[in-house]
């Protein structure tokens, strides 16, 4: 029967699954996880990463560990399985059905432990979509009918049929992502963690991605343990939210009751809630708090009409010229098809332009030739400067030594200077205690920061950025778009390729959108986000006929209190 995705729904996932029916359709849940008072500490640093952390995971349970970049979620989540814990001290125990987890078969653990990592890429290691999946299992040494059977069943579930024979290069990134939970679950796992798998997807594959693993929760019982920042869809889902902060697990609770203690104490982490609860909250309810979009419209629905025209501030004037591509072609090979297809792009001085599109829409490319790293066949590209500096979305890249501390002298060739810089910036301050620990060790949103501090200490005058917000909490995304604004009142250019929407409305100048190798559309956010219907804010989905124009949850906010009246 069809399941809704695209895909058939084979009647046999029954069998495939019936593990799972047996824990969650009758009998009493029970723990698999259980964190007994375990703290962590990696080589040579003092604070330990996770302090005396004891919490269970229930069979059947969707829990959300939420917590700011560097709270210890992934180290947490690392410990779980044991082919991939850290090296470091540990006190306390990890106990998986009442057993170490450090103590397990290694059948067992890579069975019954299914991991899937931020980047989508981290994990495949075979060339083709029909291999990777099998590929598990053939290692596990099931026996080849039996391969046949899962992968059949798995693929069809995945909706993976009409991209089974495909190569891996072939795949956009929320593909490959969707291909790395299949890889996963073909493995029919106890137990599925995962950390920030949607960082890197666009809006729509993020959305069909955490679908999906709803599906498998809901429909299936699957457990499941994840951190993501990306909170406006998992929110609603959870059974649980765990709060993380500076190693700590603080309180685990249902969502609403989640949402309502944190913004009743004004946490910095209250920025990560849906944007209904937000918005509800600051326009005087307390209980009961909106957490999904239809749960929010009926709540601003309900509302007195406002009748009153939010007023907008004028868009800033063009900048100077300091970058322009016209009519750009470019190919990776010369019968492959082309990648950019008549790219033209202007960027400014003291201005910030975020690029938005799907994944495999050709985002990176294109900052790669703006950079002069790839060479357009045909077109041209005028730069102004030459202190272009290029940041890739995998940030670990930049990183040549084992200690921060040395990688950002090799930069400025003077410690004096990043110091000073260390010390200024609220948003790079945090990297102080870090200056010891090797870049490997650090969490996606830690490495993340490091990397653009040691572009800045660059000093260049254009700065492309390719998912400069993954992995950063709320709070920080904040303090990295103050950054912004202070380099661009500098002078500075910024382009950022990026799947972040909310950042994009509030920090962007222009926001554009690349679509089959070319920009189709180039505005100021709020004409950019009001005009399209997947492409657009929480606050804008939410609002849209009832306060029509807004963009920002604020704004949302400022027009149904009245205030601008």
């Amino acid at each position: 029967m069809d399941d809704g995705s695209g895909g058939v729904f084979s009647g046999n996932l029954f069998l495939l699954f019936d593990s799972y029916f047996y824990f969650h359709r009758g009998g009493n849940p029970m723990a698999l996880f259980e964190i007994q008072n375990f703290s962590f500490a990696y080589p040579k640093t003092q604070e330990p990463a996770l302090k005396e952390i004891s919490f269970s995971l229930e069979e059947g349970e969707l829990f959300l560990l939420s917590g700011a970049s560097g709270s210890g979620k992934t180290t947490l989540l690392h410990q779980l399985k044991p082919a991939i814990a850290p090296y470091g001290k540990r006190q306390g125990a990890v106990l998986y059905e009442g057993r170490p987890v450090e103590e397990l078969e290694k059948r067992r653990a890579a069975l019954e432990i299914g991991f899937v990592f931020q980047s989508p890429d981290a994990q495949i290691v075979t060339d083709r979509v029909s291999s990777e999946l099998a590929f598990g299992l053939e290692n596990a040494g099931v026996p080849p009918e039996e391969i046949r059977r899962r992968v059949a069943e798995m693929a069809g579930f995945f909706g993976i049929e009409g991209w089974y024979h495909k190569a891996i290069e072939a795949l956009s990134g929320g593909q490959r992502q969707m291909l790395n939970l299949a890889s996963v679950m073909v493995m029919n796992p106890r137990v599925l963690i995962l950390d920030e798998p949607t960082s890197q997807l666009d809006p729509v594959s993020a959305g069909n991605f955490i679908g999906m693993l709803e599906k498998l929760n809901r429909e299936l019982g699957q457990t499941i343990l994840l951190t993501e920042h990306r909170q406006e869809e998992l929110f609603p889902l959870a059974d649980r939210i765990g709060m993380m902060e500076l190693g700590r697990l603080k309180q685990a609770l249902p969502p609403k009751e989640m949402a309502a203690a944190l913004l009743k104490e004004q946490a910095p982490l209250s920025k990560a809630l849906p944007t209904p609860a937000k918005i509800a909250w600051a326009l005087g309810r307390r209980a009961d708090l909106p957490l999904t979009m239809k749960e929010g419209r009926g709540f601003l629905a309900a509302l007195p009409p406002s009748r009153h025209k939010l007023e907008k501030a004028n868009p800033p004037e063009p900048g100077e010229k300091i970058l322009e591509a016209k009519n750009l072609f470019f190919r990776y090979d010369k019968d492959a098809p082309d990648v950019l297809r008549d790219f033209s792009l202007t960027l400014e001085k003291g201005r910030c332009l975020a690029v938005l599109g799907g994944n495999g829409a050709g985002k990176t490319t294109a900052l790669q030739v703006l950079a002069g790293i790839l060479p357009p066949y045909r077109g041209r590209v005028k730069r102004k400067t030459d202190k272009i500096a290029y940041l890739s979305q995998n940030p670990g890249f930049v990183f040549l030594t084992e200690a921060l501390r040395e990688d950002f002298t090799l930069a400025c060739r003077s410690e004096e200077r990043w110091r000073g810089e260390l010390e200024r910036s609220p948003f790079f301050q945090k990297l102080t205690p870090l200056l010891e620990r090797n870049p490997l060790d650090l969490s996606g949103g830690e490495l993340q920061k490091a990397a653009l501090f040691k572009v800045i200490l660059t000093e260049p005058d254009v700065i492309l950025l390719d998912e400069p917000t993954k992995g950063l909490d709320p709070f920080a995304k904040e303090e990295l778009g103050a950054a912004f604004q202070e380099w661009t009142a500098q002078g500075k250019c910024l382009v950022l390729v990026t799947h972040d929407i909310e950042f994009s409305a509030r920090y962007a100048h222009r926001c554009a959108f690349l679509f089959d190798g070319g920009i189709v559309s180039q505005e100021a956010p709020d004409l950019f986000f009001t005009t399209n219907q997947f492409y657009t804010t929480a606050a804008c989905k939410m609002s849209r006929g009832i306060l029509d124009g807004a963009v920002t949850g604020e704004e949302v906010i400022r027009c149904a209190s009245g205030a601008d009246r």
